[in-house]
């Protein structure tokens, strides 16, 4: 067929039906009517506007159905005037012409469509290692509503309880946690020396422990080679070099990569962790017509000055609302991050922002490190946890450059008074001073973020410049 096109008002083209994709045309809708601007969103999947981040919790049984995790169903995007194409893939993105190629994948019928202004929103995709067996029945990546949905059928098919997570970065301990909160006897294989990696290993020693005491096997420094079979070709086990582990089910927690093949054969500029490199109004750089926002970007680290990977909801909303003002007419801007994170597993919260010692070292920044252990709330006061909070600062200035928190309750979202004072470019000295909320039942008279700065200035002090 040829290229459909419209000469009435300007056109926006968006690619991908989730955080940052629709978030952006709903902003530029809110911002013009569809006589002015007509949008036109693709999405190859049967979901949009839902939460990926949730999707542990529902399979842990935490959140009771998937329809919990829909912020926006295609029915609504389509009643504010987006012309929201469902099961359709973008194959081919021609900057040149203007155009992109899609496949129809109910009909598998073809077709051009014209814009005068594309975003880009492909997310990233599981990293899913060639290994033998990787495609048996029973072995799950687990990324989009319909992952979710597919591993709860496994679980409810098969009789087994005994269940190996490949990988222990964020979505590996959460499967962990929701494993184990569905009765399965869990192993999580690790390659590297402690889970979470996201972590300074000495913190990432905490998570090992406690996972430990909670029942999870964990194998660490430890290779996946292949998924064993059974004679019914589904999952038996998972081999590494020194052993098997018998698995009735199998999930890959090992992490995702930008989602940018169509970029990179359309000849858009990609960053050193493959993904889009865009301005800071989240323009592709070279490319005046087209955007890109969400896990398929690479953004400024606003810590070390480097361009970074970080697939989050957070980042892929706040993306979108500055593409759709941007293209909308209005102008705004994404200046960065500094790798603010929080997870947990169980009751253990594990919370991280900023440099870790060896991004800091890559940065050429030299620093100091400290290490305290304080409580949640005052000592006296029922239901004090312990939490450790491992602090960087910047050696002779002070500045801070990260914080990493392991913990139970009340752990994880003190890591936000340090996003804010990394992205104030605070030193730990000025930290200390912060007027921070008291009371007995929510922190200590000195809270352990305060705790942690007073240290790191004294640390700093002694090493002098």
């Amino acid at each position: 067929m040829g290229v459909v096109w419209s000469r009435t008002c300007v056109r926006v083209v968006v690619r991908g039906g989730d955080g940052g994709g629709l978030s952006a045309a709903s902003q530029a809708r809110r911002l013009k009517g569809p006589d002015e601007l007509e949008i036109v969103a693709f999405e190859r999947g049967h979901f949009t506007s839902y939460s990926a981040c949730g999707i542990p919790y529902w399979v842990g049984g935490d959140v009771p159905s998937r329809d919990e995790l829909i912020a926006r169903t295609p029915e609504e995007h389509r009643a504010r005037d987006i012309d929201l194409r469902m099961r359709t893939e973008v194959m081919e993105i021609d900057p040149a012409g203007r155009r992109v190629r899609t496949r129809d994948l109910e009909s598998g019928a073809e077709d051009w469509t014209a814009y005068d202004k594309l975003v880009i929103g492909t997310g990233a995709r599981p990293v899913r290692p060639s290994l033998p067996g990787i495609d048996a029945p029973g072995v799950h990546g687990v990324q989009t509503l319909d992952d979710g949905q597919a591993l709860l059928d496994t679980l409810a098919e098969t009789p087994g309880r005994r269940a190996v997570v490949i990988g222990a970065g964020y979505i590996g301990v959460e499967m962990a946690e929701a494993l184990i909160q569905r009765r399965y006897e869990v192993t999580v294989v690790n390659r590297g020396a402690e889970p979470m990696s996201t972590l300074d290993p000495d913190m990432g020693r905490l998570v090992h422990e406690a996972m430990s005491g909670m029942g999870i096997e964990m194998v660490n420094d430890s290779e996946v080679t292949k998924i064993l079979t059974g004679e019914d070709g589904r999952v038996r086990a998972v081999a590494t070099e020194d052993t098997e582990y018998p698995a009735d089910v199998v999930v890959l927690g090992i992490g995702v990569r930008p989602e940018t093949e169509l970029a990179r054969a359309a000849g858009l500029p990609l960053g050193e962790h493959g993904g889009l490199l865009t301005d800071l109004a989240m323009r592709v750089r070279g490319h005046d017509g087209i955007w890109a926002g969400g896990d398929c970007v690479e953004v400024l680290d606003l810590v070390s000055g480097r361009e970074r990977h970080i697939a989050l909801g957070t980042h892929a909303n706040k993306h979108g609302q500055v593409i759709g003002s941007n293209v909308g007419g209005s102008y705004a801007t994404f200046p960065g991050v500094v790798g603010t994170a929080v997870s947990k597993v169980c009751d253990l919260e594990i919370a991280r922002t900023g440099l870790r010692e060896k991004d800091a070292r890559a940065a050429g920044l030299q620093h100091v490190t400290v290490t305290i252990e304080s409580t949640s709330r005052a000592g006296y006061y029922p239901g004090a946890a312990v939490m450790t909070v491992k602090m960087l600062a910047e050696r002779g200035t002070g500045r801070l450059l990260g914080v990493q928190i392991v913990g139970r309750e009340g752990a994880a979202k003190r890591v936000d008074i340090a996003a804010v004072a990394l992205t104030a470019r605070m030193t730990v000295e000025q930290m200390t001073a912060l007027d921070l909320g008291y009371a007995p039942p929510f922190s200590p008279v000195w809270d352990p973020i305060l705790v942690a700065a007073r240290k790191a200035v004294t640390a700093v002090r002694a090493k002098g410049v």
